[in-house]
C-alpha cells in the first residue's frame, strides 16, 4: 500500500510539472507573438544583443532595470532625444531578446547570476561592433549599476566605446544594508529556479503584473499605454525570470566591489533620483555615493519615486545634456 501511494504521489507530481511547464511555454510563446523584437541584433562572442538605434549626434546608451527591457524607452524617451543624440538602448544579458553572458549557467537548478561587470563587457563588445564611438552611458535601477561597472571598467582599459559620462536615474550604486526579502532567495534558490518560478511564469494572473508595475511608479501613476507597450510578459519567461531573479539576487557583494574604486572615477557623472523611491532609496545610493566621487551632480526630485524618466522626462533630458556638456561631446 505504502508502495502504490508513492507511486501515485509521484505520477500526481509528474503529472502537475508537465501541466506547469506546458502553461509556462505556452504563456511565453503568447508573450513572443505580442512583443516581438522591435530593434536588430549584433553578435558578441556568439551570443545575440538585441538593441534598437536611432537619431544623429554624439552617443547616448540607455540600459533599463531589472525585469525590463528595452521597451521601457523606446515608449517615450528615445524620441524625445533622437534630434540630437544617437540613440542606442540595448535589452541587457539574459532580458528581453538578449542573450545571457556566456559562460552563465542557465538551468533551472543554477543560482549563478551575471555581475554588472559582466554585463557592461559584453554591451561595451556590442558597442564596440556597432560603431558607438564615445558614448554617454544613462542607466535606470540596475541599469545604473551596470553604467557604473562600464565606467570602472574604463580604468583598466581602452576602448572606443569608454564612457565619457553616466547618467544614473533612480540608478543602483552603493550597497545596501538589509537582505532582499524572501521573494528573492526562494526564488534565487535552486528550489525556485525548478519549481516557484514555473509556477509563477504559467500561473501569475495579469491584475498582480499590473500591480507591480504600479508600486514600481508609486507614488505617481504608470502613464497612460505604458503598461500595454512594455511587455512584462516577457520577464515572465521562465529563463528570463531565472536570468533577471539570480541578477539581482547575486548583485550585492559585486556593489561592494565596484563602491570600492569610485573614488578613482573622474568622468562626468549625473544622478536623477527621487526622494520617495522606495526601490533604490536614494539615502542609500545617491546620496552616499555623492561623498565618495566629487565628479557627481545629483538632482533630488522631491516626492518623485522610482521612475523619473516617465514622471519628470524634462529633468531627465536636462542631465543627459548636462553630462554631454561637462564631457565636451555638445
Amino acid at each position: 500500500m505504502a508502495r502504490k501511494t508513492l507511486m501515485y504521489t509521484a505520477f500526481a507530481f509528474g503529472l502537475g510539472a508537465l501541466f506547469t511547464t506546458g502553461c509556462a511555454q505556452y504563456r511565453a510563446k503568447q508573450a513572443e507573438q505580442t512583443y516581438p523584437p522591435v530593434g536588430q541584433f549584433v553578435d558578441v562572442a556568439g551570443k545575440r544583443v538585441h538593441y534598437v538605434q536611432d537619431g544623429t549626434g554624439p552617443h547616448l546608451i540607455l540600459l533599463h532595470g531589472a525585469g525590463g527591457n528595452l521597451r521601457e524607452f523606446t515608449f517615450d524617451l528615445m524620441e524625445r532625444l533622437t534630434d540630437r543624440y544617437t540613440v542606442t538602448a540595448f535589452d541587457r544579458p539574459g532580458l528581453g531578446y538578449t542573450d545571457r553572458v556566456p559562460g552563465i549557467e542557465n538551468g533551472p537548478l543554477s543560482t549563478e547570476g551575471a555581475s554588472p561587470q559582466s554585463q557592461a563587457t559584453m554591451l561595451r563588445e556590442a558597442s564596440e561592433a556597432l560603431g558607438i564611438t564615445d558614448p554617454i552611458i544613462a542607466g535606470h535601477s540596475f541599469g545604473g549599476i551596470v553604467a557604473y561597472a562600464w565606467a570602472v571598467e574604463d580604468l583598466d582599459q581602452t576602448s572606443p566605446a569608454n564612457a565619457k559620462a553616466v547618467v544614473s536615474l533612480a540608478g543602483v550604486t552603493m550597497p545596501w544594508p538589509n537582505g532582499l526579502g524572501s521573494y528573492y532567495t526562494i526564488n534565487g534558490s535552486a528550489f525556485g529556479g525548478a519549481v516557484t518560478i514555473p509556477l509563477i511564469s504559467a500561473f501569475v494572473p495579469e491584475t498582480v503584473v499590473q500591480s507591480r508595475i504600479e508600486e514600481t511608479f508609486a507614488p505617481q501613476n504608470a502613464p497612460e499605454g505604458y503598461a500595454a507597450h512594455i511587455g512584462a510578459d516577457l520577464t515572465l519567461r521562465p529563463d528570463t525570470f531565472r536570468a533577471n531573479i539570480r541578477q539581482v539576487n547575486t548583485l550585492r557583494p559585486h556593489v561592494v566591489d565596484l563602491s570600492a574604486r569610485y573614488d578613482e572615477l573622474e568622468l562626468p557623472i549625473e544622478i536623477v533620483h527621487g526622494t520617495a523611491d522606495t526601490t533604490v532609496p536614494i539615502n542609500i545610493h545617491a546620496e552616499e555615493v555623492i561623498k565618495i566621487v566629487p565628479s557627481v551632480n545629483l538632482v533630488r526630485l522631491d516626492g518623485i519615486g522610482h521612475m523619473p524618466h516617465h514622471t519628470n522626462p524634462d529633468e531627465t533630458i536636462a542631465a543627459i545634456d548636462r553630462a554631454a556638456e561637462r564631457a565636451s561631446l555638445r
